[in-house]
């Protein structure tokens, strides 16, 4: 498949001058320039339908600017959206200030929450995405302990998922790497749009950014977080926990191609499920 725009997009949209910015499984993303000479993100899928975030892109629409990137078009096979420049808040971990990263996130997702719309009926569920994880099989050669803390994560999805109040709509795949720093601020991109508990929006972040395994990996720089995110949403850290360590087991199951053996979260997923388990509250 070409890298390069199909020019028919780039005058549907009324956008010159492209160039690319990222290449991902389901998209690509090129700076451009509107009519009027500023610029724009154009982000073109691979198949028509916006892949699996359409419902982000109908979130981001409905936030209204919000803490999150302007939508100024789309079709069934694009997006132009409010150019970004940066630094993400995953430039901030990298760099070595995760405290900043952390706040500022915290931040991002309590004006997301405060935006979010009421009227969400027509958002997926949030219990709609686990059936990869309820599914998931362990090949012969899958470490004990890896399936063991899987297997306790089946359980405790089920537990957090029959147990959700206050429901609202989700940015849904909420990380460092998908906050940045724009004219207005720090605003959230890349939304996947899902209902659910307000203490699963962190649970992504926990396991990021690219490139911070001293962080994640570090279980003091994770309490640390909680406490951060928590005090944002007025949420539990032990659910939060929860949710983290129950995401990055679905993260691995949506990976697997068959029967689980081996897979680089093993490790990340055995920090958060002690961290879940230590914590005096219940999820």
């Amino acid at each position: 498949m070409s890298s390069e725009p199909d020019p028919q997009v780039l005058q549907a949209f009324r956008v010159n001058n492209p160039s690319t910015v990222a290449r991902t499984k389901i998209a690509n993303v090129f700076k451009v320039h509107r009519s009027d000479g500023e610029p724009a993100a154009l982000k073109i899928y691979h198949e028509p339908g916006l892949a699996n975030e359409a419902p982000g892109v109908r979130l981001l629409e409905d936030l209204a600017g919000c803490s999150a990137a302007r939508i100024f078009a789309k079709d069934n096979i694009a997006v132009l959206l409010e150019w970004l420049p940066g630094p993400s808040l995953g430039d901030f971990v990298r760099a070595g200030d995760d405290g900043a990263a952390a706040r500022h996130l915290g931040d991002v997702a309590a004006a997301l929450h405060r935006a979010a719309p009421e009227a969400h009926a027509d958002y997926p569920k949030l219990e709609t995405w686990f059936t990869a994880l309820f599914d998931l099989h362990f090949a012969p050669a899958c470490p004990i302990d890896a399936r063991a803390d899987i297997e306790a994560c089946k359980v405790l999805a089920l537990h957090l998922l029959a147990t959700q109040t206050d429901c609202v709509a989700l940015h849904g795949d909420l990380h460092h790497d998908n906050v940045r720093r724009g004219s207005r601020g720090w605003c959230a991109f890349d939304a996947k749009g899902v209902v659910g508990d307000p203490a699963y929006e962190f649970a992504n972040a926990f396991r990021n950014p690219d490139g911070g395994e001293a962080v994640y990996l570090d279980a003091g720089a994770q309490k640390y977080r909680a406490s951060v995110w928590a005090g944002a949403l007025g949420v539990s850290q032990n659910r939060l926990l929860a949710w983290a360590a129950v995401k990055c087991a679905l993260s691995i199951a949506w990976r697997s191609e068959g029967p689980v053996a081996d897979d680089p979260d093993f490790e990340t997923l055995s920090i958060l499920m002690h961290l879940a388990r230590s914590s005096p509250e219940q999820p």
